[in-house]
């Protein structure tokens, strides 16, 4: 489904991607795990060129471009292929919950209006907000906008969802909702890539764990793997870190 090959990327001389083979199966859910500043978020934002590489190749399916010379059409074509729910919410604040999800669909991929509101209404329905169509975000928790945010991801219909922390900027009462709606899309079978610092989430929702630090792929595996028989110190001391009741087996 997605193929990273050899990504590299600085920033003022600063390397924070040394060069990343990543694969992500289809219907896959990778959670990327690491300390701030081990490449985890760049790593998403080359994914779908919010960030250009200096080096490497990424391909979807039986597209493969260059990280760092792809033309504007093949940017597109990545693009209109992966989907992304940020950080902070970044929805229109002029916009009613279905139009911020019926915009993308619209505009992008000229679905017909109707087509797209039908189909905007079932994806709201899904992350729960079906009272809410017509509420603006002023009008909603900030769990409700990011619930929006994945919803309008899912309408562009993309091969891969990209997660980048989703719930690091909501109120810690408000985490849980958005967490089980990724727990909805993952059961869906839809492939996501997704950085958090949510250890149990990780553990319950995960194929893969991918332990990122200084910008390398330190280890990789299943949770149990990762969470019960790490094989590197570092990835050890992170989890001791992370997790204060953290123990390992040999």
């Amino acid at each position: 489904m997605l193929k990273l090959k050899n990504i590299h990327k600085s920033f003022h001389g600063n390397e924070v991607l040394k060069g990343i083979d990543l694969e992500v199966n289809d219907g896959e859910v990778v959670v990327l795990l690491g300390p701030s500043g081990s490449g985890k978020t760049t790593l998403l934002r080359s994914i779908n060129f919010l960030e250009k590489a200096d080096k490497g190749e990424i391909s979807i399916d039986d597209l493969t471009v260059n990280a760092n010379s792809a033309s504007k059409k093949e940017i597109r074509e990545v693009v209109e292929k992966v989907g992304m729910v940020f950080q902070q919410y970044g929805l229109f604040k002029n916009k009613t919950a279905l139009e911020n999800v019926t915009l993308g669909p619209i505009y992008v991929k000229k679905v017909p209006k109707e087509k797209a509101v039908e189909e905007g209404k079932k994806l709201l329905d899904l992350v729960g907000l079906s009272d809410k169509y017509d509420a603006y975000p002023a009008q909603l928790s900030g769990g409700q906008q990011q619930r929006i945010g994945i919803a309008r991801a899912l309408a562009l219909d993309p091969e891969v969802i990209l997660f980048d922390e989703p719930t690091s900027a909501l109120d810690p009462e408000l985490v849980g909702e958005v967490l089980d709606v990724m727990k909805k899309v993952a059961k869906s079978g839809k492939t996501m890539v997704v950085v958090t610092h949510e250890m149990q989430f990780a553990r319950d929702i995960a194929t893969r764990i991918v332990f990122m630090d200084g910008g390398n792929i330190v280890e990789q595996g299943t949770p149990k793997d990762i969470f019960l028989y790490a094989k590197e110190e570092r990835t050890r001391q992170f989890l001791k870190r992370i997790i204060p009741e953290y123990t390992y087996s040999i």
